[in-house]
């Protein structure tokens, strides 16, 4: 008897409750979030909803390799996340199979997911996240 083996659902494998920032937050705020926790990938929102994402990527391409430092331009304190977002982002449901959102990333060429539960934020899905998947199949 052959057993088929459940798909896994990106659920089971994302970050549960990402950090986000507000889309008229100035770019130093969600700088300063991504260097605080450490992460590379903020969701952006307003009004409870959610409008796109916002990557050191974008950051450092708007402002410069040295974003935030002391002497760094001031054009930096008078940009807000919304001059650096991406609203056309790849967003998914958590019931989505992992399979199917790993396919699209490696196609589109990103580093994260936006995983929603009712069109609701719930989680987040990067690079990094399924590095760490693979290695525990891998184990």
């Amino acid at each position: 008897m052959n057993k088929k083996k459940k798909e896994p659902r990106v659920k089971s494998v994302m970050t549960p409750f990402p950090h986000s920032v507000w889309i008229k937050a100035p770019i130093l705020v969600a700088r300063a979030q991504m260097v605080e926790h450490n992460i590379r990938h903020l969701p952006v929102t307003e009004s409870h909803k959610l409008c796109g994402i916002v990557t050191d990527r974008d950051l450092k391409l708007l402002l410069g390799p040295e974003v935030g430092a002391p002497n760094s331009s001031g054009l930096s304190s008078q940009l807000t996340v919304e001059d650096a977002y991406v609203e056309d982002c790849y967003v998914v449901d958590l019931e989505t199979p992992l399979a199917l959102v790993l396919e699209e990333m490696a196609k589109r060429h990103i580093g994260a997911t936006l995983v929603t539960a009712r069109g609701k934020l719930a989680g987040i899905f990067t690079a990094t996240d399924a590095c760490r998947v693979f290695a525990a199949h891998l184990q």
